[in-house]
Parts: structure tokens; sequence; C-alpha cells
């Protein structure tokens, strides 16, 4: 019969615990709903069933631990040694069973940070405490949805005092309850959550509902929501009077604007340039008075709406929401410059060395331009040139030291942008980058330099302009050609200046004259003509050459040594009507190619005034024979 007695006694336990936690967060209004999952379900996945373990060798200790103390009462002092034994089992299971609570903190220790806590919620949204346990079918979630939901319906009970929430401690477990419902039940893994023991845990739960449910009630109390009614009223008629005297003083401000114009209020000038006259400058003030006037009533109705909406306990969630509107936003800008400020200082750090590096490097290319220092093979007026190269590679290097210092540069979106931008760069200016390089390519040829009279394919005149993409010439005619450097890369390139303020630029002119004229006497008139005209050079002469001995002609042509290339029009020019004047004083005629002249009867072609006065045209001869 005691046997039987302590196998009945062993199941009547296991049926306790079992019921015990099938009953746990249920109630009669409460639906049974199949055990939702979670990402907090997920994260406790392998912890659910190392505690579902843990929990299945409990009761079996319990059950083992309750068959012992049986048989321990059962032998009273009849057998010391072998109730001796038995307390020994009965330690050996306690300490079991403190192993089991080590190793349950343990594991909720690794999943203090991950897991996901759901909030109890009171009246009025706000959290009383969060569940982060599962207990029975109930997942955590569920667990707080049903507490929240039986502690919004305890004001309802017109018996309800603060007193009326009781705590009944059983085993491993401690139950808050109204009467006979259980608001809810403090399992052991919800007290190691906290650190703290079942039944203190399940006090300070209580405390927290009972003391949200007594201000609920404090809340909707008729006298108090007339209360928060009236200063509803109040704070809404200040609005009123608020915005209605920003609204008076604006005016008053344009008004005043409007009075100073052509007094205070002149206008903006810079140099000679007026960028405002006085009545812009007005109409520019009244636009920032008004935007000045809703910005002020905008902000003043945004600061009364939370202080309107923290009267009434409903909408207290609603003010803290529209100052976190603001407040968040400057809170976290103002921690992200706070944990920005190592990465700035670096930035800074960087820049201002390679800012000095720069200001070394362009100290030397300057010295270097004015010939102050000077390098074997490297040419004054390559320093400029080179300077740019070398600043855009060292500002290159500069961006990429300081790349990874920028904010959001790890992130995709970023970093997509700056490819796509790079792909925009290399396809869209693929002629632009073709001419930067003929323009580097160009500088380093030292083919012109600007002032040089060139000719450019085509082109003839005086270089202007050396950019990194044209090059722009300047015509005798006054007119401006921008060449692509490309194209000065493929064309030929004759540079008439280069040469001729130490070796002197050869100008040459071709003259033919008939067969009926020396040819020492050609070269000597020739060679005067030169020899007056301005801006040649008397040292080396100039000098005569025979190109050719056509059938009606023979073709002179004088050269002559200039300095000033860029003047070649002007003394052209001059040596043309030179060698005119030359030829008309020595009785040279100078004839097309093919005119033909009989000198019978015919007037010289030179002009009168080089005639002797007493000049005659011939005579017809006629010449007859008889026969």
């Amino acid at each position: 019969m005691k046997k039987m007695a302590r196998i009945l006694l062993a199941f009547t336990m296991l049926f306790t615990v079992t019921i015990s936690i099938a009953q746990t967060d249920s109630t009669a209004t409460d639906s049974i709903a199949k055990p939702a999952i979670d990402s907090s379900e997920v994260a406790q996945k392998s912890f659910q069933k190392k505690l579902e373990n843990l929990e299945r060798q409990r009761l079996i200790d319990s059950i083992k631990k309750a068959e012992l103390e049986a048989q321990i009462k059962d032998l009273k002092n009849s057998d010391p040694d072998q109730k001796d034994k038995l307390q020994a089992q009965i330690n050996a299971l306690n300490a079991q069973e403190t192993d089991r609570l080590a190793q349950k903190k343990k594991e909720i220790e690794a999943l203090r940070n991950s897991t996901k806590g759901y909030p109890v919620l009171g009246f009025f949204d706000d959290t009383l405490f969060n569940v982060y346990t599962k207990l029975g079918s109930f997942s955590a979630q569920e667990r707080a949805d049903a507490i929240s939901r039986r502690v919004k319906t305890l004001p309802n009970n017109f018996r309800y005092t603060s007193d009326s929430l009781t705590i009944h401690t059983v085993e491993n477990s401690s139950d808050i309850t109204y009467g006979e419902q259980i608001i809810m039940s403090v399992s052991q893994s919800d007290a190691l959550w906290e650190n703290s023991s079942t039944e203190n845990l399940a006090t300070a739960y209580r405390d927290k509902i009972a003391t949200s449910v007594t201000e609920y009630k404090e809340e909707v109390n008729i006298w108090t929501l007339v209360k928060e009614i009236g200063l509803a009223i109040l704070v809404l008629i200040a609005i009123w009077f608020l915005i209605k005297y920003i609204i008076k003083f604006f005016k008053w401000s344009a008004k005043k604007i409007e009075s100073q114009e052509d007094k205070r209020i002149k206008g903006v000038k810079l140099k000679d340039y007026t960028l405002f006259d006085a009545k812009r400058q007005v109409a520019a003030l009244l636009l920032v008075n008004k935007v000045l006037k809703w910005f002020i009533i905008l902000l003043a109705i945004y600061i009364a709406l939370p202080i309107l909406f923290g009267i009434f306990p409903w909408t207290r969630n609603f003010a803290d929401t529209l100052f976190g509107y603001v407040l968040n936003p400057v809170k976290s800008i103002l921690a992200s410059i706070w944990n920005y400020l190592p990465n700035l200082i670096a930035i800074i750090v960087i820049v201002l060395v390679f800012r000095y590096v720069l200001k070394g490097i362009r100290f030397l290319s300057m010295e270097i331009m004015r010939g102050n220092l000077k390098i074997n093979g490297f040419y004054p007026d390559w320093a400029r040139p080179t300077y740019q190269i070398v600043r855009v590679l060292v500002i290159a290097f500069m961006i990429v030291s300081i790349w990874g210092y920028i904010p959001g540069s790890d992130s995709p979106v970023f970093q997509g942008i700056s490819v796509f931008l790079g792909f925009l760069f290399t396809f869209g200016s693929a002629g632009s980058l073709s001419n930067i390089i003929a323009g580097l390519v160009l500088t380093y040829m030292r083919l012109f330099k600007i002032g040089d009279r060139v000719k450019i394919g085509e082109v003839f005149g005086d270089v202007i302009e050396k950019s990194s993409l044209v090059t722009r010439v300047r015509t005798p005619k006054n007119e401006i050609i921008s060449i692509p450097n490309s194209t000065v890369m493929s064309s030929h390139t004759i540079n008439y200046s280069s040469d001729a303020p130490e070796k002197g630029l050869i100008i040459h002119t071709t003259v033919t004259i008939g067969y009926d004229i020396p040819w020492k006497k050609m070269h000597a008139a020739l060679i005067e003509a030169a020899t007056r005209t301005d801006l040649v050079m008397k040292a080396p002469e100039p000098f005569v050459l025979q190109t050719s001995l056509e059938d009606f002609y023979v073709a002179y042509q004088i050269n002559a040594y200039i300095q000033e290339a860029n003047k070649q029009a002007t003394i052209y020019s001059n040596l043309h009507q030179n060698i005119q004047d030359v030829c008309n004083e020595q009785g040279i005629e100078i004839l097309s190619p093919h005119y033909r002249a009989a000198r019978d009867g015919n007037m010289s072609t030179i002009p009168e005034n080089y005639l002797p006065k007493d000049y005659k045209a011939p005579s017809f001869t006629i010449k007859q024979e008889k026969k």
C-alpha cells in the first residue's frame, strides 16, 4: 500500500506540474493559437531545446526526490544508515538542480544581446516591462499580448483596488492573480533573464501593473478630464495670441523696410556693378521677412502641438513622436559628428600635409620659370605645365589617402555612384582627353610659344593662347581661329619666330624679267630695293637667286633677312614697292610673262615721271624690198 501511495503521489505531482504549465498565461477569454515563429524564437531555438531537456530532467528529479523524501518519512528512526543513503541521494539531486540553474544562466547570458523582448503595454501604449521567453505553448510575443489584454481589463471591475493583485508561488513559478484570474505567471526562466528570483520579479511586475491601473483611473477621472480640457483651451488661446502678435510684428517690420527705401537701403554695389538697386533690395528683404514670419509661425505651432498633446494621456505618444521628429535627427547628427571627429581630424592633417607639399613644388616651379634654378635639359617654359601635372597627381594621391575617411565611402551606393561617374567621365570626355594629352605633348615638344608667328596646316597667324584643349591663332586679318590640340599634332607646323631674333628669318619674293635686261643689272636693282626696305637686316646682306630660265623671261628671287617675323606682311609690301621704284629708276620694265611689245612706235611702260623730259615714243621702222 505504501509503494502504491508513493507511485500515486509521484503521478499526482507530474500531473499537477503539467497542468500548471499548460494553464500558464491562459484565460477563459483567450483563444488557444498555434505558436508563432518570429525572429526571437528563431534566435532562441537552440536555447529552447536545451531548456526543454533541462525541464524534463527537473521533473524526473522532482518525482525521484519526492519518492526519496517519502521513503525517509516512512523510515523515521528505524534504520539510520538507510536514511543517510536516501538523504545523500536527495543532496545529489539538489546539486544537479543547482547545476541546471547555472547552465540556464550561462545560456541566457549568451542570448541576452541578440534576443528581442516583447513589451507589455499599459493603457496609454506605454511599456510596463518586456517578456523574453516562451512558456508552455505560448511564445514570448503571445505572452506579452495576452498579459497586455488582461491588464487593460482590470479597471473595468469597480471593486478593484491596488491590493487586489496577489502573488502565489508554486515550486519554480509565481503567479500574479486578480481573484480567480491569473494575470501572468513568472517562470524561473523569466527570473533568470532579469537576474532575480521568481517571487521578487513577480512582486516588481505586480507593483508596475498596480501603479499603471491607478494612474489610468486617475487620468480618466471626470474632474481630471475637465482640468485637462480647460488647460488645452488655455494653450489654444495662447497659441492664437502668439500667432496674432507674430503676424503684427512682421507687418510692422515690412512697413519699416519699405519706408527705408533710398534712405538706409540704397542698394548693393560690387565696385562699379550694381548687384541690387534700392527697389530690388527692398523686395529681397520683404521676401526674407515673409519667409521668417511663416517659419516662426510654424515653429510656434510645432512647439505648441506637443504641449497640447501632452495634456491628455491618450495623445502623449503623439507629443513624444513630434518632438522625436526634431530631437532624434539632431541627436543623430550630433552623435555622427562626434563619432566622425577622429576621421575629420585625420582628413585635416592629410590635407595640410599635401597643401604644404604643393606649396614646395610650386616654389620650385616658379624658381625654374624665372631662371633662378637651372636644370640641364629642362627648359623654363616646361615649369608651369609640369607643375600642373604634378599637382594633379598629388591631389589624386591625396584623395586616395582620405577616401577611406569619407563617411559612406564603403557603402554600395557610394561605390556605385563613383563607378557611374567614372564611366561618364571616361566615355563622355574621350575627345577632350585626346586634346589634353596632345596639349601636354606640344608643350614638351616646344613647337611654338605665345606670340610666335606660325602656320598650322592652312592657318597662318600669331599664337595668342595655348590651353589644355585648344591653340588659338590670330591671323593677319585679325581673325581668331581655334585649333584643337589633336589637330595641331596631326598637322605640319611652321614656326617663323623661333630663330628670327638670333639667326634671322629669310623673306623672299620672285620677279620675272625679260632676257633683254642684263642679269647683273637686275641683281643690283633687287638688292638695292631690299636695302631700302625698313626692318630688313643689313647683315647678312640680301642676295638674289635665279630660280628658272623660262621661254620669255628669267625668274629672279630676292632674299632678305628680318628679325620681326610678326611684321612680314608690312615688310613684303614695302619690299614690293621698293622693287617697283628701283626698277623704274633704272629703266627696267616689269612686264607680265606673256606681254608682247614691239619697241617701234610704242610708249615705254615705265611711268612718265621716271622718263627723261625729252622722251618721245620711237617711230615705226618699215623696210620695203623690191622684187
